[in-house]
């Protein structure tokens, strides 16, 4: 331990005499609105009515102090604002997970800064779970703040010109679900293990559970795929298929023998074992329903983008927009249900338009690519440009088109640095949080190339000028030493002088 004379603590040293505020992280940190951000943030933890429960009386002077002689179980204080959506940007800007993050962020005395701490930490800042919560509470609206103050963090630095924020670039993708590959073979036994769970929680004795012949069963046809013998493999899945419809049927049975109750507990169950033991001896959707591919993600679709190595995967497809030049990032969202992709342009600059108002511009031309044609009456204020009106286009746009490829290597950062490769966030909901949180981590990463670019830049040019003025050698620590040396003694120009 030692004394630092400039902090009010006298057993510990300010992370800021700690670090090199130069550092691009550093410079972010002092320059992101931080308090703008807090107060759009904070109103979605804002306590609201519910129903049955009564609210503190209001008056002129606001809520009414109400005091109960009880003991307090407020809990632990809660974690600063700051911190928390400081971890959300660093966690898809570095590519950790929520444990990996906040194992980091007590190593790494540079997070801490950026998270507005003045003291270094030797503890983690909270629990991982704790991340999970914040999440949730901060919903597809707040996670979309955040990207915007990316966005409006880049005008303000002046890294990027607000005229180019009206040309945009969309394209799709399709963003994994943390799911196994989606074979007959595994789900069946899925579903035959979670009959037996579900029957055993509720207190129904079941005639036979076929736990090892299950097992057998759904190995011989794994075995029976690879060998390429498909008649053994289908002669395996129908007796799977056999297993889990009659554990359905004798759970049903028993479960309405002993009251409606029981029955609806297990409704959903029921019905996911029947949907997959249904899709399993088809090829096509029965009567018109959409095929589950996981039992604990029923909203994940079979998406097929014409890759020859996948050709199919399965998730949910995500729209992304950038700027024509800069590559900034302005828009990301889900979309649920394989739509085409031309349906969902109008949704993808309705976002972009709203994450960017605070900049005062909107998409006003957008480049996509052919699976975007037909929609021009859907979106009457935006001028969209594909090669498929390559003879009805001016000689510009025909320039700018392009540069449309410019969003796929965006695309495959987002997959490859931050996180947008595999979603383990739950639901529907989850999956909308996870492609924008990859959006804003990768603006972050953005921000920090630039201000390293922008700075290294002028700081090199500042340094020449005063080395030419100085007479000094161009080897930057021994120059930066001499020049420091004549500074003091006087030996310097005027002019030099001024400028150290």
């Amino acid at each position: 331990m030692f004394a630092c004379p400039a902090t009010d603590d006298f057993f510990r040293s300010r992370i800021d005499h700690m670090i090199d505020l130069r550092h691009p992280l550093a410079v972010l940190a002092s320059r992101m609105p931080w308090q703008e951000i807090e107060a759009r943030v904070a109103q979605v933890f804002s306590r609201k009515g519910r129903a049955g429960v009564a609210m503190p009386d209001l008056d002129l002077f606001g809520e009414q102090v109400q005091r109960v002689a009880v003991a307090s179980n407020a809990g632990r204080p809660r974690v600063p604002l700051r911190i928390m959506i400081a971890l959300l940007y660093l966690k898809h800007a570095f590519n950790e997970s929520d444990e990996g993050v906040v194992a980091r962020w007590a190593d790494t005395p540079r997070w801490q800064f950026f998270s507005g701490c003045a003291y270094y930490e030797d503890r983690p800042p909270c629990d991982a779970s704790t991340l999970v919560k914040f999440r949730q509470l901060l919903g597809e609206e707040g996670v979309e703040e955040l990207l915007a103050q990316t966005i409006n963090t880049a005008v303000d630095l002046k890294l990027i010109k607000p005229q180019e924020l009206s040309r945009v670039i969309v394209d799709s993708t399709v963003q994994h679900k943390s799911i196994a590959h989606p074979t007959d073979s595994r789900l069946l036994e899925t579903a035959r293990v979670k009959l037996v769970e579900a029957a055993k929680g509720v207190g129904i004795d079941l005639k036979q559970t076929f736990a090892k012949e299950g097992k057998e069963q759904a190995r011989k046809a794994g075995r029976y795929a690879h060998a390429r013998q498909f008649k053994r493999m289908r002669r395996a899945i129908q007796r799977q298929r056999t297993i889990v419809g009659r554990l359905q049927r004798e759970v049903d049975r028993k479960a309405s023998a002993i009251g409606a109750a029981v029955r609806q507990a297990l409704s959903e169950t029921l019905n996911k074992a029947r949907r997959i033991a249904a899709q399993s001896g088809q090829r096509k959707a029965v009567d018109g329903q959409p095929k589950l591919y996981a039992w604990h993600a029923s909203e994940v679709d079979c998406i097929s983008k014409g890759k020859a190595r996948t050709p199919y995967e399965f998730g949910v497809k995500v729209g992304i927009a950038s700027t024509l030049k800069g590559n900034l990032i302005v828009g990301a969202r889900a979309f649920h249900g394989n739509p085409y992709d031309g349906h969902t342009l109008n949704e993808q600059l309705e976002q972009a338009s709203i994450l960017m108002q605070d900049s005062g511009a909107k998409p006003a031309t957008a480049f996509v690519d052919l699976g975007y044609r037909g929609v021009d009456a859907d979106n009457p204020d935006v001028h969209i440009v594909h090669r498929g009106k390559a003879k009805r286009i001016s000689e510009q746009d025909r320039k700018l088109l392009k540069r449309r490829q410019a969003i796929e290597p965006i695309i495959g950062h987002l997959k490859a640095d931050h996180r947008m490769d595999r979603c383990h966030l739950k639901g529907e909901t989850g999956d909308r949080l996870h492609a924008v949180l990859c959006a804003a981590g990768y603006n972050i990463r953005w921000l920090l190339r630039m201000i390293a670019k922008k700075g290294v830049t002028f700081l090199r040019q500042l340094y020449l000028r005063l080395c030419v003025m100085a007479g000094v050698s161009p080897n930057w620590e021994d120059a930066l030493g001499t020049l420091f040396t004549r500074a003091l003694n006087g030996s310097v120009p005027r002019t030099v002088g001024a400028l150290i």
